[in-house]
């Protein structure tokens, strides 16, 4: 057994199946199912159980797994020494953020950590889905979900309000809903899952309710939602840091305040893989990203400290 073959294992377990591994390694599904085998020879047990959709770990397979990631982990360290010796600090983070949040909120705050650390790469992705997320060459990803997956390693960043609002234009010449129930023959700009009723929970104290929406106008792009609501199309339903300028212009004004709203979930996540040796670049940006929620900075850290609460 060799580094190599270490290395392919967790390649192989990371990618979640041989096809996906072979694409990463730039190998054929062939070569990689070749060099398993040889490797489950010399090992004398089997390391991986294959499916047609999932390559899963048997116990040994996951105590070499472990020791392979340990392996990596290490020799990124020393590598990282002798690279950064006498430098500035180096790397890479590949980060996946929500589309609004990301946009509204976290930009400043990207760009002060490229300001701070010149030599990190970053690579951003606008993304809203959940699927698979850290399987896509990504080392951490920021989302708002009831629960985190049970496999990530999930670091709180607050809670996230939803508000229901409209333009001033739209309230001065329609009623705005008093009651939860009227949102239902309300035309509704917001984000849903597609394929899906789109179910709003509506919590007041120690009460919960639950309405079905059909909205009108439906995007994952908060920013173009936002553009909608102040176009005068209907009732908006986003987290409030998506509209919280705007309500503070004037411009935007806000009904049903008495109740929290959630459509995708009340928390935001720092999600990223466990059992990782994370580069000295992403411990460096995971503590820089939560400093910023717990001591926001002017300007968009402002909108995340009211639209997201203290920790």
């Amino acid at each position: 057994m060799d580094l190599q073959s270490l290395t392919l294992l967790v390649e192989i377990l990371d990618a979640g199946n041989l096809s996906a591994a072979a694409r990463r390694l730039k190998m054929t599904r062939a070569n990689v199912s070749y060099h398993l085998n040889q490797l489950e020879r010399s090992v004398g047990a089997q390391l991986v159980r294959r499916t047609t959709r999932r390559a899963e770990p048997t116990e040994i397979g996951l105590r070499l797994y472990q020791h392979g990631v340990a392996i990596q982990g290490e020799l990124l360290a020393a590598r990282e020494s002798v690279t950064e010796l006498g430098q500035g600090l180096h790397g890479r983070v590949r980060l996946s953020v929500p589309s609004g949040y990301g946009q509204l909120v976290m930009a400043d705050w990207l760009i002060d950590f490229k300001r701070q650390y010149p030599g990190i790469v970053l690579d951003v992705v606008f993304e809203n889905r959940i699927e698979d997320l850290l399987r896509d060459e990504v080392d951490i990803a920021i989302r708002v979900i009831p629960e985190p997956p049970q496999n990530l390693v999930a670091r709180e960043m607050g809670p996230v309000r939803y508000v229901a609002c409209a333009s001033t234009d739209y309230a001065a010449r329609n009623p705005l809903p008093v009651q939860l129930d009227a949102l239902q023959g309300a035309p509704v700009v917001t984000a849903a899952v597609i394929g899906r009723q789109l179910r709003v929970s509506a919590y007041q104290g120690e009460t919960r309710r639950e309405v079905i929406l059909e909205p009108t106008l439906i995007s994952e792009n908060f920013l173009f939602l936002r553009q909608a609501i102040l176009a005068g199309l209907g009732i908006g339903l986003v987290p409030d840091y998506v509209v919280q300028e705007d309500v503070r212009k004037g411009d935007v004004v806000t009904t049903l305040d008495d109740w929290r709203l959630s459509i995708f979930g009340t928390q935001m996540f720092m999600l990223y893989m466990p059992n990782r040796q994370h580069t000295r670049a992403i411990r460096t940006f995971i503590d820089f990203v939560l400093e910023r929620v717990r001591v926001p900075s002017e300007g968009a850290g402002k909108a995340a400290a009211q639209g997201l609460g203290a920790l």
